[in-house]
Order: C-alpha cells, then structure tokens, then sequence
C-alpha cells in the first residue's frame, strides 16, 4: 500500500494523466475567454462564526467548514484543523491568482486550540506558507504526506513537530485518536519544475466512537473499494466536488464520482469540499453543489451541508442550509 516512486518522483495508484504540455496555448486560450466563469458575479458571504461555539468543546463529532478543505474536526475531544488556508488568495504570489470569494468566518487567532494540523499535499489552495507561519506559534503537530516537511521547516516549523506519512502509516494525536494516510489520485508540487516531489494522500481520522475519511484532492480511482474495505465504513466522508473539468479529468473527481466514491468508501454521510471558495476551474461556481445534491438525490445519499463557520454537530442525519442561495448570486455565462 506504500506511494511508489520513479525518478524520485511518486506515483498514483493507476496510471494518471495530468494536461498535456502542448495544451498550454489552449489553455491560455480558455483562461481569457471562460475564466470568469466561476467567479460569483455579487457579494458572497462573509460568514462570521459564533466564537462562543468554541468554548463549548463538543464529547462527540462536530465539524466547522471554513471554506474549500479547511475544516476543523473536533472528535470526541480531540481537534484536527485540515489543509488550512487564511490568505486572501491561493497562489505564490499576494497580488495574483485565485481570491476568496469570502473572508474565513473566522481569524486564526481565534482558533481553539489545536491537538493536529493535517496536510494532504502542497498545491497553494491546500498548503498556505502565511497560515503555516501563523500556526507555528501554536504548541501543534503537523501531520502531512511524505516530503512536505521541507516546506513546513522552511517557514519555522520545529522538526520534532512534524510527522510526516506514507501512505498505509498512522499517527496518534490524544485522546485515542489515529490518523492513516490513504491513497490518493492527484499529483503535487508548487512549480512547474518540482512536480510529485512530494506526495498526495487522503486520511482516515478515527477513535473507538467515530471514523471518519478526509479525501484531499483526488481523482475516482478502484482504490476506493480496498479502502473502504480496510477503514470502513465511515460516519462521514469529506470529498472534494469542485474544479473539475475535461481537460484534467483523473485528478478531481466532481459532484458524480464524489458520490461514487462515497459509496465505494462505504460511507453514511457526505460532507463536500474544494467547492466555492476559489475560482479554480471553468464551471459556474454554484454549479458543484447543484450537480452532487442531484446525483446524491437519486444514489439516497445523505449531505451535509452547513454554512461556512457554523459547528455542526455530526448526528447520521442530512442538513441543507442552501447558504450558497442565502443572497442572490449569478454567475458570467
């Protein structure tokens, strides 16, 4: 179950296709003309959290989404913040590249406090150098995939608080929480020039109560069933729905396969991620959430959906705050 490499490079679970070299003039081409596309076109948000919901330490599962796969899962006592990113854009640079469409519901320093901050590669919208740097000041683990120590080190975080996973390794956090790294179906790197340098993983977060499986980004791959077999079933599945598109379709799964792969995960309930934050692909920005509650309607797939910043206590049961609707938003055809 280990990553495999070549060339110092790491491999996916089946043969991947990234987008082509030679398609890079087309798609200049598509970012001019189709680029707008996915950005809200009014106002969304903000969304600003209840900071007194913080004081409340929850004895069971609670997730709060903050947007795109930041979430903070509170399991039975023990806190686990996910690929966490405050900064006003998803780039390598603070003047360009994708911006929030809303600011975090929450600032970092109001935070409560933390037992993990989990990595699950290092693209920008994923791995945040200024929210790192923040972080740090945290008495926190790290726990990422292999090879992304360097990054972290780099920005000041001490190396004895970094544990980094190959996939198939575990971790303990507390409170008899474990963390698995799991295959995933994506690809890394912060450059043109460093690309699967590092790996990409998905992440099974469990205790003696719950079991829960935070995907990362990746593409639908059969290793869905062989996880879901190994760590299943799951009480809640957080899978990514957004910035797909048919220029690169083995690396984001989008609203359909998001549902397939939850049911190859055998999982009870859906929570989706890496959808309306960034504009990061050519689709409306809606239209993730629009699709996945409609295949997930006729697989009897129950969602959670909650509004960004809102605790939400994990029960079995669907929520649907349709906050994406709560002012009027459209989108440039």
């Amino acid at each position: 179950m280990p990553a495999e490499m070549l060339d110092r490079r790491f491999l996916n679970p089946i043969p991947t296709g990234l987008m082509a070299p030679h398609k890079t003039l087309h798609m200049l081409r598509r970012w001019i003309l189709e680029g707008k596309r996915g950005n809200p076109t009014e106002p969304v948000g903000p969304f600003p959290a209840d900071l007194e919901a913080f004081d409340r330490p929850t004895r069971g599962l609670r997730v709060t989404w903050m947007g795109h796969s930041s979430l903070l899962i509170e399991i039975d006592g023990s806190r686990i913040l996910t690929d966490p990113v405050w900064s006003e854009r998803a780039s390598f640079v603070s003047f360009a590249g994708p911006k929030r469409f809303y600011p975090p519901p929450l600032a970092l320093d109001d935070l409560p406090p933390l037992d993990a901050v989990l990595l699950s590669h290092d693209h920008y919208d994923h791995l945040d150098r200024a929210t790192i740097r923040q972080l740090r000041k945290q008495p926190v683990r790290f726990l990422c995939s292999l090879g992304m120590a360097r990054h972290l080190e780099s920005w000041g975080v001490t190396p004895s608080r970094i544990t980094e996973l190959n996939w198939g390794e575990s971790a303990e956090i507390g409170n008899g929480c474990e963390i698995t790294a799991a295959p995933a179906r994506h690809f890394s790197g912060r450059s043109l020039w460093g690309r699967n340098r590092t790996l990409w993983s998905s992440f099974v977060i469990r205790n003696r109560t719950h079991n829960i499986f935070f995907g990362g980004d990746s593409g639908i791959f059969p290793g869905f069933h062989q996880i879901g077999d190994t760590y299943g079933p799951f009480d809640l599945t957080m899978l990514e729905i957004g910035a797909y598109d048919a220029d690169w379709p083995d690396v984001h799964m989008g609203p359909r396969n998001a549902v397939e792969a939850h049911l190859m995960l055998q999982g009870k309930l859906l929570l989706p991620i890496h959808w309306g934050l960034f504009n990061l692909a050519f689709h409306p920005w809606q239209e993730p959430i629009e699709r996945l509650i409609a295949h997930a309607g006729g697989e009897n797939v129950p969602l959670l959906l909650p509004t960004p910043g809102i605790p939400t206590e994990i029960t079995g049961t669907g929520v649907n705050t349709s906050w994406w609707k709560a002012r009027k938003s459209t989108n440039v055809p």
